[in-house]
């Protein structure tokens, strides 16, 4: 019995952990991090619980020792429907290469300025790497490119700032029409991770304009592909915010 009741206390402190990590993330009672590495402890204990309640079952099957079977079989059950779904999802996620900093341009990506200021390590260099990410950005997620806005810079710009604006769980941070770039604070839903998100308009030789734009988490080492869904979906909402009279079929993989 007593595998049996360790493989319950397994159980109910993976219960406990995860969603102590996700509770307190998401009402930011605790840092994001460290909700999630409670959240990674408590599938280390579910993994534990399932390994021993699967021996703890095996020890009870005779019946002098079937008192504790019932608590084996349901901390079992428990554990494995906590372990399983999120084992699944790790596996899914090897298909994303493990960086957390993506751009539209990989010799000219737009730059942090105010985002240095709100790193958890101060002045923390957020210049690209363009060796580190290049290579595993395309290899992982193909071409993303910026798109042309058939718009001076100043009107793209303006459309720009206010899909950001308009953009969920996003947070304007930096400003500067000189440059034609923001800064944004993107904040995820369950967790409130922070990323930091750059966008620039270019002129364009044609009188056109171009949009650049580079994503980066402030945690971890991957990301899950959450930053470059980021830049399509903002894409996507570009173009959904332009005129009937805005003749632009062109997409980020037509630019060179």
């Amino acid at each position: 019995m007593t595998f049996a009741w360790l493989a319950f206390f397994d159980a109910i402190l993976a219960i406990a952990m995860i969603g102590a990590g996700m509770v307190g993330a998401h009402f930011r009672l605790i840092a994001p991090f460290m909700g999630f590495q409670l959240f990674a402890l408590g599938f280390l204990l579910s993994v534990i619980g399932t390994l021993v309640g699967l021996l703890a079952i095996f020890l009870t099957r005779t019946p002098q020792a079937q008192a504790g079977r019932k608590r084996a079989v349901l901390a079992t059950v428990v554990c494995v429907l906590i372990a399983v779904p999120i084992f699944l999802t790790l596996i899914s996620s090897r298909k994303y290469p493990p960086i957390n900093d993506i751009t539209t341009d990989f010799d000219n990506p737009p730059e942090f300025t105010y985002a240095e200021q709100l790193q958890h390590e101060p002045n923390r260099d957020m210049k690209y790497n363009k060796t580190k990410y290049a290579d595993r950005q395309v290899q992982g997620y193909g071409p993303i490119g910026p798109i042309k806005e058939h718009l001076d810079p100043t009107a793209a710009f303006a459309r720009v700032t206010e899909v950001a604006k308009a953009s969920p769980s996003w947070t304007i941070t930096y400003n500067d029409p000189a440059t034609k770039t923001i800064e944004v604070v993107a904040t995820s839903k369950l967790w409130h991770f922070n990323d930091d998100v750059v966008i620039q308009v270019r002129p364009a030789p044609d009188g056109t304009s171009l949009i650049e734009m580079r994503s980066k988490s402030r945690d971890g080492i991957g990301d899950f592909g959450v930053n470059a869904r980021r830049i399509r979906h903002f894409f996507d909402r570009v173009a959904l915010a332009r005129s009937p009279s805005d003749q632009n079929p062109t997409t980020d993989e037509d630019q060179p």
